[in-house]
């Protein structure tokens, strides 16, 4: 098969009149096909991640700016617990909006049937026949509520299909205590929830987390909100100071329990995708550019010594009338064929990483449409780097043919020098096999070339060490997070703060063995102009459900008089220990005061805040008040349990701990570990490539010699 695919070539050339030089060529190429292929894989592996990772990044940028200019994504929201409809007024006059919107939201308590556990619903006003004017929904199916039906509602896509619902689907939810059946007559996406992470939430749950739209005047009546709001989305004029509009807007709804207004970077759907395509930004330009190296000095090796081999041949081509500039172009044409040849595999290859990485994204961010596009500057660009990798690979190879006399080159090359270093001295003590010291000697002889080929296995090695670290580090993650510090059953959480005295209501429901109460407040820490806004967690010393961990699996009781601050918003805020931070509490009184920092802690998940219980109910001035329990379960109890919460009034959510550990896994199997067998694939080329042309090299100069 070898020597007709030669034959065919050779016959091929003369037929169609190649000249002689590009016979040559032919030649060369058909004798290193090997280490051609393997160079072509690895420069292919680098262009095939940077089309992949930038033709992802441009389809998700492309998608999100299209769904959230046609749907109106807001830059601003606030909440409270009731302001006048009378107050929409005031806010539109706010130097710097351009469209505002009110509207009421509330979570509720859904009783799915196929479910045993409650689930949870948010529900957003719609107004009456017609679309929101900000925060739009995209309707995939079906119509708007219709006047005088307040019970027709719309569902989040992915609640609906992870539930099986279709239009004129029922489904019976707890609205302010009271049950109500509910039909389904349309189903949509909205920009404000691309990535819907309910409170709670470490990963999105789309069966146990939908989004509802419900006509203002029914929603309204249901929550005792007539002429009221409780959310405000606002759209900002171009130039508009965001900083000032929030602070605007704290001021006109703190009398009405305004809890804090933010921007975008602050909203959850927004956080994640924006930090999700600075992530792909950060991997495209770093693995393919260790590609791209990795295969420009693998090209400088095989050209050095194809050029070493062929001094003859050089000298004879320059003899023959041949010039510096045809030779030098022979040359720089093998480097341009394997560079076409890694191209058009990278870009096979780029294609179909991407689309995979498109699928795996689909399972988290809800769009409208996401495909996978490449942006015509990705395939030029990836064209321009991968060019340029190979001029610099192949530049002082082909620079020592241009300037090779034909004298010189005709004469045989200068003898090695050999003589006996002191590695040699140091051999000589050990009792190597001949082969074994030839290996050595070798190894020394050329130290730049065997630095470079260590670099270039190392960076596999690299690869495949940081591939397998991150499948060791969920695990411990998974250990830490879900075994030793997340040790409850379940949490539950209330619509509003409770007295602590509920604690004993809960443990007195079937099937409860143990609970442990939680105060959560929503806070901006500030630290001169450096503020983050965050939760502030209070616990109870000793905890055994719920704990705080450090990175060595130590417990943390909470500090008493001070904070303590995760690791992230310490650097974030320029925080140490002892230094004093300004706690500006969110919501009920909105107290301020300045707080020392006790602690910094490190984590493996979550950014936060934490105080004794006694302390944030001190920061608050209330007495002992709790926003949930804890709670350790039997499981032979559970649906009794789960029947009797669904039927509370009082509670607002449950957050299992089991359902979001199988969710974490489900949606690690999913996409992550797909993208380390990605990985693994090309740090795998990078070492095959490596290793293979320096095997080539090695057996070819034991062949001259």
């Amino acid at each position: 098969m070898v020597k007709a695919i030669h034959k065919f070539l050779l016959v091929w050339s003369q037929t169609v009149g190649v000249s002689a030089l590009d016979r040559k060529l032919l030649r060369d190429l058909w004798r290193l096909r090997g280490q051609v292929i393997a160079i072509a894989a690895v420069v292919g592996s680098g262009v095939g991640l940077l089309v992949g990772v930038y033709g992802v990044l441009s389809s998700l940028q492309l998608s999100k700016d299209a769904f959230y200019e046609r749907y109106r994504f807001a830059d601003v929201w606030i909440s409270a617990k009731r302001a006048p409809d009378s107050l929409h007024d005031k806010i539109a006059a706010i130097p710097g909006v351009q469209f505002s919107e009110t509207r009421i939201v509330a979570d509720v308590t859904l009783d799915m049937p196929e479910m045993s556990e409650p689930v949870r619903g948010r529900m957003i006003s719609t107004p009456e026949g017609r679309r929101p004017l900000l925060n739009n929904f995209d309707l995939r199916t079906g119509s708007v509520p219709t006047y005088g039906r307040p019970d027709d509602v719309i569902v989040s896509e992915a609640f609906a299909k992870s539930h099986n619902l279709g239009i004129g689907s029922g489904i019976t939810a707890v609205i302010n205590g009271k049950k109500r059946k509910l039909t389904i007559v349309g189903i949509a996406l909205t920009p404000e929830y691309i990535y819907a992470l309910a409170p709670g939430q470490i990963m999105p749950d789309d069966k146990r987390f939908g989004i509802i739209w419900m006509g203002r005047k029914a929603l309204a009546a249901a929550f005792d909100l007539d002429e009221s709001f409780n959310n405000v989305s606002i759209k900002l004029t171009r130039g508009a100071i965001e900083a000032d509009v929030i602070d605007a807007l704290d001021h006109l709804l703190e009398p009405y329990g305004g809890i804090g207004a933010y921007g975008r970077k602050h909203q959850i759907s927004d956080f994640f995708l924006s930090n999700e395509l600075e992530q792909l930004k950060s991997s495209g330009a770093i693995a393919p550019t260790i590609f791209l190296g990795v295969a420009a000095f693998l090209l400088n090796i095989v050209l050095t010594r194809l050029v070493a081999t062929e001094r003859e041949q050089i000298g004879l081509l320059k003899a023959f009338g041949y010039s510096d500039w045809d030779v030098g172009m022979q040359y720089m044409k093998l480097v341009g064929v394997i560079t076409v040849l890694g191209l058009l595999i990278g870009i096979g290859m780029g294609l179909w990483f991407g689309d995979g990485m498109i699928g795996m994204y689909t399972e988290y961010f809800k769009f409208p449409l996401l495909a996978y596009r490449v942006d015509p500057s990705v395939f030029s660009s990836a064209a321009a780097v991968a060019v340029a990798a190979a001029v610099i690979g192949g530049m002082s190879a082909v620079r020592q043919a241009i300037h090779l006399s034909p004298a010189v080159a005709m004469a045989p090359p200068v003898p090695t020098s050999y003589r006996r270093g002191a590695l040699g001295r140091l051999l000589s003590n050990f009792r190597f096999s001949q082969p074994t010291r030839m290996i050595f000697r070798h190894v020394t002889r050329y130290p730049r070339r065997t630095g470079l080929t260590v670099l270039g296995i190392s960076f596999s090695v690299a690869l495949l060490v940081a591939s397998f670290f991150f499948l060791d580090s969920v695990q411990q993650v998974i250990n830490v997070y879900f075994y030793q510090s997340e040790r409850q059953t379940l949490t539950v959480n209330f619509v509003e703060p409770r007295p602590a005295t509920v604690e004993e209501e809960i443990q007195h429901l079937p099937g409860v063995l143990a609970t442990q109460p939680v105060r959560i407040a929503s806070v901006r820490l500030r630290n001169g102009p450096r503020e983050e806004r965050t939760s502030l967690i209070g616990l109870i010393p000793n905890a055994d459900l719920n704990r705080v961990l450090d990175t060595d699996s130590k417990p943390i009781d909470p500090p008493e008089g001070g904070v303590a601050l995760s690791r992230h918003y310490a650097e974030k805020l320029g925080l140490h220990i002892g230094d004093m931070v300004t706690v500006e509490v969110m919501q009920e009184r909105r107290p301020i005061r300045d707080v020392p920092v006790t602690q910094i802690v490190d984590q493996y998940l979550g950014f936060a805040a934490f105080m004794s219980l006694e302390g944030v109910n001190r920061l608050m001035r209330e007495g002992p008040t709790v926003t949930g329990i804890h709670v350790l379960t039997d499981n032979a109890n559970a649906d009794q349990l789960y029947n009797r919460l669904k039927n509370t009034p009082a509670v607002a959510a449950v957050n299992q701990t089991s359902a979001a550990l199988d969710n974490f896994r489900n949606s690690l199997d999913e996409t992550m570990y797909v993208m380390i067998g990605f990985y693994i694939g090309f740090s795998s080329l990078i070492a095959v490539g490596v290793a293979y042309n320096s095997a080539r090299i090695a057996l070819s100069e034991r062949a001259r010699s």
